[in-house]
Formats: C-alpha cells, structure tokens, sequence
C-alpha cells in the first residue's frame, strides 16, 4: 500500500520526461543553493539570524540533499516534504521582512517558485524515468504466486 501510494504513478511519457527536466533544472538548483549551506549547515544564516542552529542545518541537507534525490528520482517524496517545509519557512522570513514578489537585493519569488515544484513533485510524483519508478514502481502481471493460475482462470470465465 506504502509504495503504490507514494512511489507508483499512471504518468504518461510525455508526462514523465516533463517530470524528469523539471527534476533535473530544479534539482540541480537546489544542489547550487544548498552547497554552500552544507558547508556550515549549523551557522551558515549567522548568530544573530534568530533560527535555531537544527534548523538550519536541517535547511541545509534539505536543499543540498533534496537536489541530489531530485536529480535521481530517489525517495522523491521525501525529499520534496522536506523541501515544501524548506520553502514555505523561506517564504514566510522573505515576506515578514517585507520583500517585495520580485526584487534585486531580495524577494520571495524564488522560494514561492521552489515551493511550487516540490508540491508539484510531492503530489504527482517523479514520473517513470526515475530511480524511485525502478525500485518501487509497480511490477508487470507476471504472477507466480501460489494461485495466481486459479484467479486467471477465474477472471477468464467472466
């Protein structure tokens, strides 16, 4: 129940190759953005930011980890829960600062942009061509299973 809720989509080709560029844009991005972070996942906001040292550091592997399973197509709705919480904390600090949507020295546009694919990849999934399609996906109707003849034959005579 656990995979095919999570891991198993009806995503068309079209559909799947569309999912695996916006992995690979965004999830790229993600790995620029939190790179720097992971490299001081305690303090990188600073001392004075106000966030407490776990969250960042939780902010930090979110993006830095969340991009590498995005490329992948790993555990794509684990990362993108982590990501969703990344992004919405970074929306709420950009706009109780008064960012405007769209600016030069800061904005919220980029976080709301994040957000969106990561609740786009949470609820869709990360199509067929992805790791998490391989190892989880649903397998073909190949049953070998002890009285999979007999329901054959049964569903047949229907």
């Amino acid at each position: 129940m656990f995979k095919k809720a999570l891991f198993y989509n009806q995503i068309d080709t079209k559909g799947s190759i569309g999912l695996l560029l916006l992995r690979l844009v965004a999830g790229s991005a993600m790995i620029v953005h939190g790179y720097s972070k992971i490299q001081e996942p305690f303090s990188w906001m600073g001392a004075d930011s106000g966030i407490p040292s776990i969250f960042q550091a939780l902010a930090a592997i979110s993006e830095f980890g969340g991009g590498i399973a995005w490329v992948l197509g790993l555990l794509t709705p684990l990362a993108s829960l982590g990501l969703v919480s990344t992004m919405a904390v970074a929306v709420q600090f950009h706009m109780s600062k008064g960012d405007p949507f769209v600016g030069r020295e800061g904005s919220f546009e980029p976080a709301l942009g994040y957000l969106a694919i990561a609740l786009t990849l949470l609820l869709v999934g990360p199509g067929r061509f992805s790791l998490d399609a391989l190892i989880f996906g649903r397998k073909q109707k190949n049953n070998c299973s002890p009285g999979s003849e007999k329901l054959e034959i049964t569903n047949k005579a229907r």
